[in-house]
Order: structure tokens, then sequence, then C-alpha cells
């Protein structure tokens, strides 16, 4: 707890990562937390971090996680650093192994070390492997069939095995298949690796990949292909904070499945990005990849009663159009930057106009030169700006640039 301020201080790991952010701005919204995020920013962005102190560190660096523990007293500690790719975890399963097993194990040792009791851990639905229970329930057998479920698992027992011996209390969130984006446009998925269906095929209907593969047109279901619990990523970020305020009520430690528990198949996903994009990207069909199956949904009767959870976005539609509606902006906020020949640059006209203070814009400048990023998108993420004063600026640089032109 902060000596100053009497609030709560969370640590987020992983939280300039795709879910991570979500959860930290929503828990920006909570008047009882500071927020520290300890993030190596390999698949995060800084810019993603709405809310808090952002500490770029990774957490194979024991000094330095060390460190962090001591300058803090956290109350408590949301894990969500980790690699996250099916494939990627069967090609180098020992750098699964590493970055999300060894690294909870360093997590959980500074949870000790410097007392921390209550933990919110980001777990997966790859952990059930390939049920014949549907929906899967938090009781059915876990028997992974990848590196990353059981990457996973393992981290689970860990903590398990810890909070028998020390008294911490845990909340596991399994997840389903997260996807969506910041109804408001702030943030979203910004992993350009990032291999989930939903980001594939947008990334198809907006021609930055030529075509969209099917894995298997032959699994035991309605059409054959499969089938899936998508969960809009706002629902699962509120679920988090519902699991803090759980254990901040010092309850008992509880594992619960985060999905939806109605499922749609790849067909129907892919069928619904190409009626909200209005584009109909090719589509090919090929053989099943190794350790798919072939339907996972969850059963969330448990979440719901115990943590009170109510979803808001349980709807193919939402997430779908929030998902395209945060790649489009994107796309707009890059080519509009790239096509104007800035005869002033756009800081000078923020600062002109006083909509940013030159401190803000050094900090800006500074994230744009380490992420690549335009100054604008900082910008708008970082919440500095509005939508309307970026459009209104971009617009004087355009009549500038003319004026320019006609002059000369």
């Amino acid at each position: 707890m902060s000596i100053l301020t009497g609030r709560k201080k969370i640590l987020v790991t992983g939280g300039a990562g795709y879910i991570g952010s979500h959860v930290v701005k929503q828990l920006g919204r909570e008047i009882g937390y500071e927020v520290v995020v300890y993030d190596n920013l390999s698949t995060g962005s800084q810019t993603a971090v709405l809310y808090g102190e952002l500490v770029v560190g990774d957490l194979e660096d024991k000094q330095k996680l060390d460190q962090v523990f001591a300058e803090h007293q956290f109350d408590a500690v949301l894990h969500f650093a980790a690699s996250i790719s099916v494939p990627e975890s069967t090609a180098n399963p020992l750098a699964y192994y590493g970055n999300n097993t060894r690294n909870t194990l360093n997590l959980l040792q500074c949870c000790e070390k410097y007392g921390v009791k209550k933990l919110v851990f980001s777990s997966t639905a790859a952990v059930y492997g390939e049920t014949v229970e549907n929906p899967v329930r938090e009781s059915t057998p876990t028997a992974p069939i990848n590196p990353y479920g059981y990457s996973k698992l393992m981290s689970e027992q860990m903590i398990k095995d810890y909070s028998q011996a020390s008294g911490l209390k845990y909340v596991i969130l399994r997840y389903f298949n997260v996807a969506g984006a910041d109804l408001n446009g702030r943030i979203g998925q910004s992993n350009k690796k990032a291999s989930h269906l939903i980001k594939v095929a947008i990334d198809a209907a907006l021609n930055r990949r030529q075509s969209v593969s099917i894995f298997g047109t032959d699994f035991p279901t309605p059409d054959g292909t499969g089938i899936r619990d998508y969960i809009h990523v706002e629902d699962l970020a509120a679920a988090h904070l519902d699991a803090l305020r759980y254990l901040q009520e010092d309850h008992e430690s509880q594992i619960f499945n985060c999905g939806y528990g109605q499922g749609y198949s790849v067909k129907e996903v892919l069928a619904k990005v190409k009626e909200f994009s209005g584009v109909n990207f090719p589509v090919i069909e090929i053989e099943r990849r190794a350790g798919d199956p072939g339907c996972v949904i969850a059963c969330s009767d448990k979440i719901r009663q115990i943590l009170g959870w109510k979803p808001q976005y349980n709807n193919l539609d939402t997430i779908v159009s929030s998902a395209l509606s945060w790649e489009l902006k994107l796309i707009s906020l890059k080519e509009l930057e790239m096509n104007l020949q800035q005869t002033v640059p756009l800081g000078t006209i923020l600062l002109q106009k006083q909509f940013i203070s030159q401190n803000q814009l050094q900090v800006a400048l500074q994230e744009q030169i380490n992420t690549g990023k335009k100054l604008g998108e900082i910008l708008l993420m970082k919440s500095l700006i509005s939508d309307q004063v970026l459009q209104n600026c971009l617009q004087e640089q355009i009549n500038l640039r003319q004026r320019s032109l006609l002059a000369s």
C-alpha cells in the first residue's frame, strides 16, 4: 500500500500487452488502486499503458524484478506476461517452459520474499487439451496436447503448491479465445505476429496478407471446421477486476473458466469478418494442425455465480466490429501522417495551440524513437489529445503545405 495515498498497489506483469493493457485501463478507473506495469515490450507497447507506472523489464531478470518489489509494497499481483502461440510452442518448447513456467517461479519467489499474498494468474483453456466434455468445466480433467498448454498447467501447479505452503490466495483464470478491442479505439491488438483467427482474417480483409487458411474441414462439427468460444477482451478484463475484488475480500482460492458458453466455427467467423469488412478475401482449406482440438467451449457458470461476472459484449458482431475498427484506425492514422510532407511538424502545431505541453511532446517524441510509432498515434493512445484535435491539426498541416506550394 502507498503510504502517501493510502491506495493499494497492484503489480501487473505483461500490462503493456493486449489483454494486460485492457485490464490496466479498467484498473485506472478504480479509485482504490495504484498500478505498476512490468513488461519487456517484446509484444506489448508503451503507448498501450494508459494508466500507472511502466517499468520495462523481463521476468527472467531476477535482480530487476526484486528491485521493483523492494521499491513498492504490492498488495496483489496480476500475472499476464507469457508467450501464447501454440504452433511456436510446438516448434520451440524450451522457450515456452522458460518464459511461461520458469518466469512464473521467479515471480512467486518475489511474492514470497516480500509477503505478497494475492495473485490473479492468466491461464488458458489449452490446459484441457482435446476434451470429450463440452462445455468444458473447471472440473474437466486437464490433459494439454501442446507445450503452451503444459507450460501454463505447470505454472498453475506451482501456484497451487505454493499456496498450500504459504497462505497465498489466488484466482486462476482460464481464457478461451480472446478478441475485440477497446470500444473507444484507444487500445487493441498491436502484436504484428498475433495469429488469432479474427486478427488474421482482418489482416486479409485489409490486404495485409493474401489469404486465410482453414486448418481442417473434417472435424466432427456441423460445418467441419473447428469451433471456439470467443470472448471480448473488455469482458475478460472485467473478470480480472472481479477476481481482484474477490481476493481483497479474503475469499478462498479459485479457478474459473473465462468464456461465454457458446462457440462459433472458423467458417462462421470468416463470414462475419467478410460481412463487416465488405471484402471477400481468399480462403484456403488445408489439413489440420498438430494439436488442434475440434471443439472447445467454456462452461462459465462458476465465475458468474461466485464472482458475479456479468459480460456485456457477448456478441460476435461486437467482437469483430471492434477489432476491425481498431485496425482501420491504425491504418488511417498511419496513412494520414505518412502522406503529409510536413511543412510544420505536427508537434509544433499542437504546442502552438496549447493542446500539449513541451514536456508531454518530449516524452512522446522519445517514445516515437523507441517504438517507431507515429506521433499522433502515441498521443491518442496516451489520451493526451482527442481524435478531433488530431484530425484538425493534420488538416492544418495539409493547409500549410498547400500554401507553401502556392507561394513557391
